[in-house]
Parts: structure tokens; sequence; C-alpha cells
């Protein structure tokens, strides 16, 4: 059976960005993370230990936007190896960081990376 568990709008503030004053300044930031697994077992048992503890989720992502990085391609892969790397019930996992208000010669609301 295909479960999809998501923890979505992980709201951070945090520093990435090939500019000087990002790295200063920071920014507001989104994490979403998308995991494929099977919960068949915790649905039957309401037993945490068999299904992802969506607080482990939070923390990882937590760990990965304090690290300084230019890019948020690099972030997305580091959560998204963490996650599968973590819970070895994870079949697939797909990951988004959203960066708010990049600094553009234009008004952007927000860009993102996505990794599957």
């Amino acid at each position: 059976m295909n479960h999809i568990i998501a923890v979505e709008g992980i709201k951070l503030y945090a520093y990435h960005g090939c500019l000087d004053e990002e790295g200063l300044i920071g920014g507001h930031y989104q994490v979403d993370v998308y995991m494929q697994t099977n919960f068949t077992e915790a649905a039957k048992t309401d037993d945490l230990s068999k299904t992802i503890d969506y607080c482990a989720v939070y923390e990882i992502a937590k760990k990965e936007m304090a690290i300084r990085a230019k890019l948020i391609e690099q972030v997305a892969d580091r959560i998204h190896t963490a996650v599968l790397n973590d819970f070895a019930m994870v079949q697939k996992a797909r990951v988004r960081v959203t960066k708010f208000s990049p600094p553009m010669n234009g008004n952007v609301e927000k860009v993102y990376v996505e990794i599957e």
C-alpha cells in the first residue's frame, strides 16, 4: 500500500544566498517534506514507533536550514538525504525549499527548488 506523510509549511529564518548581505541579514524560508511510506501497521496499532515522527522531520529541516549555503538547491539536497537516511521506512521523499522575497532586480514574491 502506498501512503504519503507530509510535513508542510515549516517556516524558518535562515541565511542562505550568494550575496554577502544575505549571510548577514537573512530571510524567510519555508520547507515542505513529502514522504512515501507504508503506515498500515501504525494505523492499526496507533503506535508512533510504526510511522514517521513529524517532530523529527521538523528537526531535520531546522538543523539543515541552520547551515549556511549559497544555494537553496544544496539545502534541499541535504534535507532530502537526511530524511531518506534517518527513516528506513521512507520509500521516496520530495523536499521543497521556498525562499521569500529573493534579492532580484524585480518584484518577485518567492522562488523554490524541489528534489525528489
